[in-house]
């Protein structure tokens, strides 16, 4: 139930930065909660080879370099989505930002309860 409840709530925070953030457009709620799925899958294979392969730079820069991977695979996601577009690496990679740092948040606060 929590798992079903923090996809909900994901959804629910992409699909708001997407009404506030002009270099994010989603189509419908649906389409946010298909994001959800693809980034969490996306992120999991791809997203953890790509951790590995830079740990090194992420040990030199602090875990900064992962912030630049989150962007990548948000804007990696939106290329196999249909009805989500990014602007570019950029906005993709403030969106990851603030979507990880929600995230973050949403899991805390279930996990409290």
């Amino acid at each position: 139930m929590l798992l079903i409840l923090r996809w909900v709530i994901n959804a629910a925070v992409l699909y708001f930065m997407a009404s506030y953030y002009s270099g994010l457009s989603i189509k419908s709620f649906y389409t946010a909660l298909l994001i959800v799925v693809v980034f969490g899958l996306v992120n999991a294979v791809i997203g953890s080879i790509l951790k590995l392969l830079t740990l090194p730079i992420n040990i030199l820069t602090l875990g900064i370099g992962v912030l630049f991977i989150n962007g990548l695979m948000f804007w990696l996601t939106s290329t196999m989505v249909k009805g989500f577009e990014v602007a570019g690496f950029w906005p993709a990679f403030w969106v990851a930002l603030v979507y990880s740092v929600c995230s973050f948040f949403v899991n805390w606060i279930l996990k409290k309860k």
